[in-house]
């Protein structure tokens, strides 16, 4: 399984992502850039040049259509993914660190942070298809505060109006966007901030990471932990594998506490656990940096992963891979 490695940006990564189909990869970083990627051989299609801040966060919508992207510039950016021009630009008080797009791509939610007065707010805008995509509405469909600790990570769940949140507290809730109420919560969720939040293909169940080292499943619609898996180390991301038992969890310890400590001499390994059995089955090396984000491709044929040493490392999975049973003849029905 040799890596394709993609030098696109000159800092950290912050977030990478597929399509739907799977043949582009976008990344973002803390550079002000956004790239685009052919997954199948990490050649670079283009950028998304206009953001003047770290690009926290991006979404593509079902289509391929359209690009949305959060920024420390106190900006939420609308792009057309095969031109990279900018179609509208919304903007807030403070930073947008996550933003995703609805099911039906006719909806972004984003959160922006709590910062200088501001409260954190999470905010979702209709997303106007028609024309060019230029004519958007500034005001945002609904707006509500969550009360508590400030929400880090978001996404739509399977009902709609209603957004599934992680925070800094290690809580994850849901919330209905138009009353801005809290339907349910778990506070207990994580002991520590909820970095990641991903949801299974039919949105069921969902994966998140937290800084307590540990990433887990829940129940979408009761927030009951389903499984637990346990590492050594701060784990920043942690994604789903379709049609395999895996998930693939990343982290590694802060840049700065790197020196004190010997994580197998600085490489930074993507662990894959066995989503039933919350075993650890293997380890991919590669990066000289804790690994900020993971994404894996929606037919489950590769992965990516981006670094805090500025590189997105693309892993097609070899037959092996598919051919092996971990735990015997367990076919798992997604």
């Amino acid at each position: 399984m040799r890596p394709i490695l993609l030098q696109g940006h000159e800092r950290s990564l912050t977030q990478i992502k597929f399509n739907a189909e799977g043949d582009l990869l976008f990344s973002c970083s803390k550079d002000h850039v956004i790239n685009v990627w052919f997954s199948h051989n990490g050649e670079r299609l283009g950028t998304y040049d206009g953001h003047n801040g770290t690009v926290w966060t991006i979404d593509v919508d079902s289509q391929s259509k359209y690009l949305v992207s959060g920024s420390a510039d106190n900006t939420l950016r609308l792009w057309a993914v095969s031109t990279g021009k900018c179609l509208f630009t919304w903007e807030f008080p403070t930073a947008v660190k996550r933003v995703a797009f609805s099911d039906d791509d006719e909806q972004v939610v984003c959160i922006t942070e709590q910062r200088m007065g501001h409260q954190g707010a999470i905010r979702v805008f209709k997303i106007n298809g028609d024309g060019d995509g230029t004519n958007q509405s500034e005001d945002p469909l609904y707006m509500f505060h969550p009360i508590g600790s400030k929400a880090t990570v978001c996404a739509f769940s399977y009902t709609p109006n209603v957004i599934i949140t992680g925070h800094e507290s290690g809580k994850v809730a849901l919330f209905d966007v138009s009353t801005g109420n809290e339907i349910l919560n778990n506070e207990r969720a994580h002991m520590d901030v909820v970095t990641d939040l991903q949801l299974s293909a039919d949105a069921s169940y969902f994966l998140t990471s937290s800084k307590d080292k540990t990433a887990r499943l829940h129940d979408t619609k009761t927030l009951k932990v389903l499984k637990t898996f346990s590492t050594e180390t701060p784990l920043n991301s942690a994604a789903l594998s379709p049609n395999r038992p895996y998930v693939l969890l990343g982290g590694g310890q802060e840049a700065m506490q790197v020196t004190t400590t010997s994580l197998r001499q600085g490489k930074f390994e993507t662990r894959f656990w066995h989503k039933v059995f919350e075993e650890e089955v293997g380890r991919v090396k590669g990066h000289f940096g804790p690994i900020n984000t993971i994404a894996v491709h929606p037919a489950g044929t590769s992965y990516a992963s981006g670094g805090e040493d500025g590189f997105v490392r693309v892993h097609h999975f070899d037959d092996t891979y598919f051919r092996a049973k971990p735990y015997g003849d367990m076919e798992i029905e997604d």
